[in-house]
């Protein structure tokens, strides 16, 4: 039997705490993966389940090099040069040499067991025994208990934030728990292109893109991403927004400058930053990260923490 490979998803929430019965890892900043090997062969899919081997051949062959069959769990990363994890960096690892790292964090099946019954911790002790020693493989490591410190070296470092996770929870396919908390330093959000204003001054392609999300069965508008952009980024994107091109606009809501802006049909996900959410329901100062090719737009919702 094909195994379930559709990965367990975190919950959002607003800070980060301390509990002897939690476990805290590092919230690697990049494209969530799962690895089905067994000894000699491998094979990488996206959180929607499409097959991603042939974009990273380093990655498959050092999990080809486990010993056991088995299903694991992770995040595919770049590093920047202090060896942080950088969403924006794995956008160019098709065309730039990048300092690729797949870290691994869950074991779902091992050898043909059904290893989601067990105990989180139980888990991840199996899948460190496993895994073999690799400049492209790595264990995520985690810290018991002490999850604000954990968080505040996060923040010191520069990452994204941390993990937490319930130590004796089972692993949930294609759910979304309580057991796994996401604690972000940044606020960011996963969005969809819906528009694009026309380029001022010397700037080409466009201008800013426009956003929303999806909300009550329809297209909510959040607002506009203009900075994040390199000259190839503008070139790229407006490249993939030409065939998407429609006369109907995607959101109900007024939009600023409707009248310099071409609406696209709402395919193309991206990930912003930003700094806060206004009462109107918009991001205050987006700034574009990348794209996202492994959720679907009808997926995107607005995230927002939960105590």
């Amino acid at each position: 039997m094909r195994p379930d490979i559709r990965p367990m998803l975190a919950t959002l929430t607003d800070k980060p705490f301390d509990n002897p019965d939690w476990i805290f890892e590092t919230k690697w900043d990049g494209f969530r993966a799962v690895a089905v090997v067994a000894p000699g062969k491998a094979k990488l899919y996206s959180r929607n389940g499409l097959d991603i081997s042939r974009k990273y051949p380093s990655i498959v062959d050092a999990l080809a090099k486990i010993k056991e069959s088995a299903v694991l769990d992770g995040e595919l990363v770049a590093l920047d040069a202090r060896g942080r994890s950088r969403f924006q960096l794995l956008q160019n690892a098709e065309r730039e040499k990048v300092r690729l790292l797949y870290c691994v964090f869950d074991l779902l099946y091992l050898d043909g067991m059904d290893t989601r019954k067990l105990k989180l911790i139980e888990r991840k002790a199996a899948l460190k025994a496993i895994l073999p020693k690799s400049k492209l493989l790595l264990y995520s490591a985690h810290v018991a208990r002490k999850g604000i410190a954990a968080f505040e070296r996060a923040k010191r470092a520069g990452e994204e934030g941390v993990m937490a996770k319930l130590a004796s929870s089972r692993y949930h396919s294609g759910v979304r728990t309580r057991d796994w908390l996401k604690v972000k330093a940044h606020q960011e959000q996963e969005v969809v292109i819906v528009g694009f204003t026309a380029p001022r001054r010397s700037r080409k392609y466009f201008g800013a893109l426009v956003l929303a999300v999806r909300e009550d069965g329809a297209w909510a508008y959040v607002g506009r991403a203009g900075t994040g952009f390199d000259a190839a980024r503008l070139r790229d994107i407006h490249a993939l927004m030409a065939p998407l091109f429609t006369d109907k606009k995607p959101v109900v809501a007024k939009v600023p400058n409707e009248r310099s802006t071409t609406w696209i049909k709402p395919k193309l996900v991206a990930e912003v930053k930003f700094t806060e959410w206004t009462t109107g329901g918009e991001m205050r100062h987006p700034v574009f990260l990348g794209l996202r090719t492994d959720k679907k737009a009808s997926e995107v919702l607005r995230e927002l923490p939960k105590a």
